[in-house]
């Protein structure tokens, strides 16, 4: 039977793998393909998309677990993936219309997602292989960002513009990437302990399919709102109110490195023929410096030498110099030009190099932030960690909903400050969290 949890867990992975190549790809390129679109029907936004999607995503996943617990996880991620690939077909042939609409089911279909995830990686572990089995699922899952964005930029080199021909060829491949993810649930087993449940409900005999799925549901819905309730009293707690501005801060930084930061290479006129490749290659950068920091700070933080806020004011300082290099080396009107290129000069003459390695910096403070928001929110509430995370996440996701709306208007000099203003305020907020912790002032 652990065989077949752990064959479970790789297959979860690999879904994962495939469909966020897809999506994360998309995500990094949608704003620049888009714009490249010249007609007169078509008047959608990338960045208003993702809004939608990461604003529709902190609400339902209020609603998510007592879905999850309704459906089962694995047919609720198949559904989900399907959600997924609709998204990512509207593409081929956009309409206004059809990105925001599919953009609110895509919202939806994420929180069932990421829920539905959750319940299947617990169902298949225990106590001895809960570490290994989320460091399988998480390892594959950041490989998502280096094989999308590597077929951008070996697609993408060297052309200066994105035609109708270029943008088909980019999504049928990213669409069927992503349907392969989804078909992978469909493989998925029960694993042993669900079988025993099955097995209990088929003998009762006087049961029908009917009363056992309204049992499910009653119970479903009762444990929504019990937590339902924990949420809203750990809301008013003042470790959570603390947390939430480093909270805010991570939903900031993940819109400019998932969006906009790519767009902006991509706009830069200084960059010549290398601006369209340049939005794949960062992607791959991102990524790496994600799996850097992961795996270097989960190994670190065993070390009792190095304690969360060390890792936190690293990803603070990290974040900064990656955004002083990009104030230098990026034009202040990249996020926010119609057209496809820039027009203003950046205070240093654009480097690739430079531009790379804010990419880096960008994904290895993201880690730094995440990493270390993870391990306090488990310490500090080990016994109400469900509630706990679906705070963080609807924080996350609101402000990064809210820094997508406003990175089609706010010039780059504008949207760094805020970041910066945040993230500063975030891990002071951060520091005080910790001191009171080791001060006896929070229950563990």
């Amino acid at each position: 039977m652990a065989d077949r949890r752990t064959f479970n867990v790789v297959v979860l992975g690999i879904g994962f793998l495939f469909i966020f190549t897809a999506f994360t790809t998309l995500g990094n390129i949608e704003q620049t393909v888009l714009k490249s679109i010249q007609n007169d029907t078509f008047a959608g936004s990338g960045y208003h998309s993702l809004g939608i999607i990461y604003g529709v995503f902190s609400f339902s996943n209020l609603l998510a677990p007592t879905v999850v617990a309704i459906t089962g996880p694995q047919l609720t991620m198949f559904l989900s993936g399907i959600l997924y690939s609709g998204y990512i077909a509207v593409f081929i042939t956009p309409y206004t219309w059809s990105l925001y609409f599919t953009s609110v089911l895509i919202g939806m279909g994420a929180a069932m997602l990421w829920t539905a995830q959750g319940h299947f990686l617990v169902d298949n572990s225990d106590a001895s292989t809960i570490n290994r089995n989320t460091g399988v699922f998480w390892a594959l899952l950041q490989c998502s960002m280096i094989f999308g964005n590597l077929y951008v930029y070996l697609d993408w080199r060297g052309k200066d513009d994105i035609t109708d021909e270029n943008r088909r060829t980019m999504f049928i491949s990213l669409l069927v990437v992503s349907v392969i993810g989804t078909l992978c649930f469909l493989t998925l087993r029960s694993p042993q302990r669900l079988e025993e449940v099955i097995s209990e409900e088929e003998s009762q005999s006087l049961l029908s399919k009917h009363m056992i799925y309204k049992q499910r549901a009653n119970s479903a819905v009762k444990e929504a709102k019990s937590e339902f309730r924990t949420i809203l009293s750990l809301l008013g707690s003042k470790t959570i109110l603390l947390l939430s501005c480093c909270m805010a801060y991570s939903g900031l930084e993940l819109s400019f490195y998932s969006g906009v930061y790519g767009t902006c290479l991509g706009s830069t006129t200084l960059f010549e023929d290398q601006a369209k490749g340049l939005i794949g290659l960062s992607g791959i950068v991102v990524g790496v410096g994600e799996i850097v920091g992961g795996g270097l700070f989960g190994l670190v933080c065993k070390n009792n030498r190095f304690r969360r806020t060390s890792v936190v004011f690293l990803g603070m300082v990290v974040h900064f110099v990656a955004f002083y290099l990009i104030f230098l080396n990026i034009p202040d009107d990249a996020p926010v030009v119609f057209s496809t290129t820039s027009q203003h000069r950046p205070y240093l003459s654009p480097s690739v190099s430079i531009a790379l390695l804010c990419s880096f910096l960008l994904g290895l403070g993201d880690s730094c932030f995440n990493t270390q928001l993870y391990s306090i929110l488990g310490r500090v509430y080990a016994e109400q960690s469900a509630p706990a995370f679906a705070i963080f996440k609807f924080i996350q996701s609101i402000c990064a909903a809210v820094a997508f709306f406003y990175s089609g208007y706010l010039l780059l000099s504008w949207q760094l400050l805020i970041m910066v203003l945040l993230g500063f305020t975030g891990t002071l907020c951060f520091f005080m969290v910790e001191r009171m912790q080791n001060s006896g002032e929070l229950q563990e």
